[in-house]
């Protein structure tokens, strides 16, 4: 097969789980089917399994992925850019800098709203969704955020402003429990957005009692 013929295949591949992530995100995989996937694309079903021979699960997965991919990377920059273990902050301004950190990460979820109704769907689905595509998600997305938190926590123990108790991945978990996951879950993963002034509490309300618990002595 040629570079022209590879190329124009892989576009039209991606074409087509461009288009099938708005069937994903309103109908979720378990409702979702193959001829409303193909519709969606304006191609056939035939011509949707000659791309996608494992039909709807290997669409599935390859749309997770490419979005997972796109938000893990959004993720990990701003890990990087407000927990740089290279500039530390300032022991008075830990919370401060924490409470914007958790602020930028929440936003996120609007900036890539397509990908988390998708999430909202896995997590709800998750008995229906095949196990290799739960697994290819968790690998390309959720995987490498909380190893690239874990860093940071450690990081942040390392310029003795927090104690991980030796657990850097435990205190990144806990942190994302308190701040984000807490404000997905109120807000039914955006479904219902929280107010501002309401968010603004959460999110403080979560960096103080994950201080608490893991602000060193």
């Amino acid at each position: 097969m040629s570079s022209g013929t590879n190329a124009r295949k892989l576009e039209k591949q991606l074409a087509i789980a461009s288009a099938s992530r708005g069937v994903f995100g309103r109908e979720g995989y378990a409702r979702a089917t193959v001829d409303g996937l193909a519709a969606a694309a304006g191609i056939s079903t035939r011509t949707l399994y000659n791309h996608f021979p494992g039909g709807k699960a290997m669409l599935f997965a390859a749309v997770v992925t490419s979005t997972s991919g796109q938000v893990r990377d959004a993720q990990i920059a701003q890990i990087e850019a407000a927990l740089n273990p290279g500039r530390p902050p300032r022991p008075e301004d830990l919370e401060r800098d924490l409470v914007a950190f958790a602020h930028r990460i929440v936003g996120l979820m609007t900036d890539y709203a397509d990908h988390f109704a998708l999430v909202r769907h896995i997590r709800a689905e998750a008995d229906h969704v095949p196990r290799e595509v739960l697994e290819a998600w968790v690998n390309a997305g959720p995987g490498p955020v909380s190893r690239a938190l874990a860093d940071a926590m450690a990081g942040l123990e390392a310029a003795g402003l927090i104690d991980v108790r030796g657990d850097a991945m435990l205190a990144g978990a806990h942190f994302m429990a308190l701040t984000s996951h807490s404000l997905s879950q109120l807000s039914h993963h955006e479904v219902v957005p929280l107010s501002e002034e309401r968010t603004d509490r959460l999110i403080a309300g979560g960096v103080a009692a994950f201080l608490r618990a893991y602000r060193a002595e």
